[in-house]
């Protein structure tokens, strides 16, 4: 990078559907992403355990073919780098009183030094402005309950929590907190 370029000020980010083809850039962010936040925290052959499985170029490329579900990545320009992305899907989550137009963050991931940018804002936006077009009445997402960072921004979003799961990576299981946010 020259030296007279700052990431934080001259890069912007642009947020764009994904499609057909972008299934390689985002089991990369996912893994980067997956790993930057939790290594040093989870154990490290479960943090590739589940990069491997969970991020596999074959899972996306699934979920892009999928018309219930719509994902969205971050690009840094210039270039079209990868940076983050986020995942919309029906819901999955064990709630207390689950309901049919219910839909799920599935994922949303962004590198660090991309945070503080209102990218996450961004890409929030547009998966509630799509759970509202599709007639959703409710978001729901899952989060390691010791990921404060992501649990206040969150909590800045308007989610409440609306329960707990237990959720495997590798070999080990975390506590997950379920939240959600009414439309």
């Amino acid at each position: 990078m020259p030296s007279d370029m700052n990431a934080d000020t001259d890069n912007v980010i642009a947020i764009r559907p994904c499609a057909k083809g972008d299934e390689h850039a985002l089991a990369l962010v996912g893994q980067a992403t997956f790993l930057e936040a939790f290594a040093g925290i989870l154990d490290g052959a479960d943090v590739i355990a589940h990069c491997q499985r969970q991020h596999d170029v074959q899972l996306y490329r699934d979920w892009l073919a999928l018309p219930a579900m719509r994902l969205w990545l971050a690009e840094a320009t210039p270039g079209g780098a990868p940076v983050g992305y986020l995942v919309l899907s029906p819901a999955g989550l064990p709630v207390a009183d689950p309901r049919p137009n219910d839909l799920e963050i599935k994922r949303i991931y962004l590198l660090h030094r991309f945070q503080g940018q209102r990218v996450g804002q961004r890409l929030m936006q547009a998966a509630v402005e799509q759970a509202r077009a599709s007639g959703a009445g409710r978001v729901l997402l899952g989060v390691y309950a010791e990921n404060h960072d992501a649990l206040a921004f969150y909590a800045r979003c308007g989610f409440a929590q609306l329960g707990r799961r237990t959720f495997r990576v590798g070999r080990t299981d975390y506590q997950d907190v379920i939240l959600g946010m009414t439309l």
